[in-house]
Order: structure tokens, then sequence, then C-alpha cells
């Protein structure tokens, strides 16, 4: 289910239960009661989300992303969608990891080398929330776009994802040409 469904649930459930708490509210105009019941559903699902896990994804390692001689793997971010208990995202030096399934697992691999272009959407709710989409679309012949999901922080995980990107390209001797 989208971000927009959830609010959508929530906001219908709130005005559930104020039609059967019988307070009267005649007294607030129709435009405050609605910014009462738009801003109620805004913090129960950033509280859900707090339930569920932390809010925001931690950040290893430090942003500007060093060209070693060592091949070995390091785990450069980890996150997961907003409200999502069962997906799981890892953002290493040499690829993406997306982990489905609460006791069944599907693990899909992208790696940082085959990424040809990144993008962020936000709708204007999402903004509001902090969080968005980054669209992956690379050379992966299984899976040629990989969608993060309701990320927290997107433009600063989009920063980070970039900075790898072109780290693993440089260290593989991969160059950008563009025809004209």
């Amino acid at each position: 289910m989208t971000i927009e469904k959830y609010k959508a649930q929530l906001k219908s459930d709130i005005w559930k239960s104020l039609a059967q708490s019988g307070i009267p509210l005649t007294n607030i105009s129709a435009e405050n009661q609605n910014k009462l019941v738009d801003n109620l559903s805004d913090n129960l699902l950033i509280l859900v989300n707090e339930i569920l896990g932390e809010t925001t994804a931690t950040i290893k390692g430090t942003p500007n992303i060093a060209i070693t001689d060592d091949d070995e793997e390091k785990i450069l971010w980890e996150g997961r969608p907003f409200l999502s208990l069962v997906e799981f995202y890892t953002l290493t030096n040499e690829r993406i990891k997306v982990v489905k399934g609460l006791i069944g697992k599907d693990i899909e691999n992208f790696e940082l080398i085959r990424v040809q272009d990144i993008d962020i959407t936000q709708n204007l709710s999402e903004r509001i929330m902090g969080i968005g989409d980054i669209t992956i679309t690379g050379a992966d012949s299984s899976n040629p776009i990989m969608i993060l999901r309701n990320i927290q922080n997107p433009s600063e995980v989009y920063e980070l994802l970039r900075k790898a990107w072109l780290a693993a390209r440089k260290k593989y001797g991969l160059i950008f040409r563009e025809e004209m």
C-alpha cells in the first residue's frame, strides 16, 4: 500500500472515531477540523514508523568516498522504506542490496558499475514527511530498474549513492562517454 493510501485510511478512521466519540465539533470550523485531522494523521504515521524501527537510515562511514586499494566491501548506508517491516536496503562501495520478505527472503543485488542513471521522485505529501523514491536505472539484465521506495532523506541518500557509483566506476576504469 502506498503512503497516500495509508494516510487516506488513517484520516477515514480518525473521522469515524471523532463521529463515534460524540464530542461536539461545531465550535471548530470545517477548515480547522480538516487541518486537525491532517496533522493527526501525519503525526500518527511518523509515530508508527518510529515504532517499526529507526526513522532515519544510518549512514556508515563518511559521505566522501575514498578509493582504496583494498577490495573489502564496506557498508555505506542501510535503510528501509517508511512504514515497512519486510524490505531493507543496503548500499556498499560495490553494490546495492535489496532484501524483501519477513519469513522467506528475496535478495536482489545491483552492482554499482552497472548503474546508468539515478533519479529522485517526491510528491507533495512525501516532501512534507521527508521521504521519497530513488529510481536506479542500469544494465542489469534481470532487473534494469530498481526503485528504493519511501526513503527517509532521499537527497542525502542520492548524493551518497551517486558518489559511490562514481567511485566504483573510477575504481574499475569505466568512464562516461556521451555521443552527440
